[in-house]
């Protein structure tokens, strides 16, 4: 159960360094910062694989699913706010 509770914690921080990403890169701003934050997003979830596989290798299994299942809950989170808010505006522009 640590390695699932590491899996999500690697996981949401993953999806937090990934949106703040995609807003720098989007917003057309491509910086040495950014392209750190692209790096760090992408060897985050090797380096949490790999200190469960060093410390706790039965875990290992449930971290690879809890740092799935937490970028694709948060992008499902993300997904309804975004709508909901959408929503909302339309709301007021009746």
């Amino acid at each position: 159960m640590i390695g699932l509770a590491v899996g999500i914690a690697a996981g949401a921080v993953q999806f937090w360094l990934l949106t703040k990403f995609t807003r720098y890169v989007t917003s057309g701003g491509i910086t040495p910062f950014v392209v750190m934050l692209g790096f760090l997003q992408l060897l985050l979830p090797f380096g949490a694989l790999l200190a469960v596989a060093f410390l706790r290798r039965q875990d290992l299994l449930l971290a690879g699913v809890g740092i799935s299942g937490a970028l694709i809950g948060g992008l499902f989170v993300r997904f309804l706010l975004m709508r909901l808010k959408k929503k909302a505006g339309e709301d007021k522009n009746d």
